[in-house]
């Protein structure tokens, strides 16, 4: 009997696939890798899950779960083929409870859904991530999610306060609950939150959600270099100010936007900043008049500020569009997502300059300066040129390795996955690679879950 019958048989007719169509668009993510599994597993339950991977241990059969497949690191390429667990029909959000300050929800709900369903209710989800109208909240808490709200809020670790697990064996952990405190045991949720896939599948999620803040305010800033730009995020924090966000972008990336968008979208210079607030009316008001008195004060090329949900929207419609504007070059889009101490964050855009300059791939800086989560995305050519590809590996080589001389790390939000396997030892501590490789062995004895990624 085929795996795909014997899976039917288990299952029911109507979760198993295994025709082309559907085998070829659960292979990958956006990352360039991707394998054909042979057979795909549309859960809709967690017993479906759990019966599914007590099959898959008891037959050593590969099992790689995926949410949306919006992943920029192949962290959801079924490497090994086997079975793809696709979570994406797991969709519903069970309930949203005002007075608990908790939502909880099913993996394959999209994140921009679950935000506006809480919003409705006047509750505030934090993480935002650039794709959230695609995403997954499983996805989420497979790489540990953030966004440009990171600053003021934290990740996707910060809100997850319960957690349904099926492990490898198809046994069904729960771990936390409803409440916002608890210290009962270990820190299984901080255990899978980031976990990448390797260590369980979450079927379901409580998160802990804030009072939607009534108020907000944006400002944007345009600069004429970077170093300006960067200067003043020191000086907003050192006057006191803790924004929800603070994004950066440098000359590549405004001149894509210009190109693409229209030099109307994108105020004028070689450097931007856009500042968000939330909070109180009043508190908001006197914020963004202090900021924008410390902005004017550095001398921007260009200075607006909105107010209220929709204004504020249109002055951040540019940060959002960046990514498509670098995509619309032609070239191919090679996102890294490293993370630099904030004062390292103009050195950061002066080496990407210099390796631009050595390799010849023209270089785009961005992303959140305040928490020093830069996006250094190089843009190339013909990437799936093997010549080219070893060119790029070893910019990135250079790129990794000075980021980690300065004490950062090689990847803020994405995750290891596949798109930087080559540089997870270097980026490790001998002891380290040693206790994830004692953890996955105790809770994936036989490595059936998401294999081939960075742990092989």
């Amino acid at each position: 009997m085929s795996l795909a019958n014997e899976l039917r048989r288990l299952l029911g007719n109507d979760v198993v696939a295994d025709d082309p169509e559907t085998l070829e668009a659960h292979s990958g993510d956006k990352w360039f890798a991707a394998q054909t599994p042979e057979v795909v597993v549309f859960a809709q339950t967690t017993d479906q899950v759990s019966i599914l991977l007590r099959f898959a241990s008891c037959n050593k059969i590969p099992v790689t779960a995926r949410g949306a497949g919006y992943g920029y690191v192949g962290g959801c390429v079924p490497v090994r083929q086997g079975i793809v667990l696709s979570l994406m029909h797991m969709n519903r959000i069970k309930e949203i409870h005002f007075a608990d300050a908790v939502a909880i929800l099913e993996p394959g709900v999209i994140t921009a859904d679950l935000k506006a369903a809480v919003r409705a209710q006047k509750l505030f989800y934090p993480p935002d991530p650039a794709s959230m109208k695609d995403c997954s909240i499983g996805g989420n808490i497979a790489t540990n999610a953030g966004g440009p709200r990171c600053l003021k809020y934290g990740v996707t670790r910060n809100y997850v306060i319960g957690l349904e697990v099926v492990l490898a064996n198809g046994e069904i952990l729960r771990t936390g609950g409803r409440v916002h405190k608890n210290k009962t045991g270990f820190n299984l949720i901080g255990l899978f939150v980031g976990s990448e896939g390797m260590l369980g599948v979450v079927t379901e999620i409580t998160l802990r959600l804030l009072p939607l803040p009534p108020a907000r305010a944006t400002l944007s800033a345009a600069f004429a270099t970077m170093p300006q730009a960067a200067e003043t995020v020191q000086e907003i924090f050192a006057a006191g100010f803790l924004p929800s966000s603070l994004e950066i972008a440098d000359q590549f990336t405004l001149e894509a936007a210009r190109r693409d968008l229209g030099k109307a979208i994108a105020p004028p210079g070689n450097a931007h900043l856009l500042v968000d607030l939330d909070g109180q009316e009043e508190s908001v008001r006197s914020e963004a008049a202090a900021i924008r008195e410390l902005l004017t004060k550095n001398n921007p090329n260009a200075l607006e500020m909105a107010t209220g949900e929709t204004d504020c929207e249109k002055l951040w419609a540019l940060r959002r569009e960046f990514s498509n504007a670098l995509r619309a070059t032609g070239l191919t889009k090679l996102n890294q997502d490293v993370v630099v101490p904030r004062s390292h964050i103009v050195d950061l855009v002066d080496f990407a300059a210099r390796l631009q300059a050595k390799h010849g791939f023209p270089i785009a800086c961005f992303g959140h300066a305040g928490d020093g989560n830069i996006h250094v995305n190089i843009m190339t050519k013909d990437y799936a040129d093997p010549t080219t590809r070893e060119r790029v590996d070893q910019a990135l080589d250079e790129l990794f390795a000075q980021v980690l001389v300065w004490g950062g790390v090689i990847t803020g939000e994405h995750g290891i996955g596949l798109a930087k396997k080559r540089w997870w030892p270097e980026a490790t501590s001998d002891v380290a690679r040693k206790v994830h490789h004692q953890l996955k062995q105790v809770l994936d004895p036989d490595g059936i879950l998401n294999p081939g990624k960075f742990l092989d």
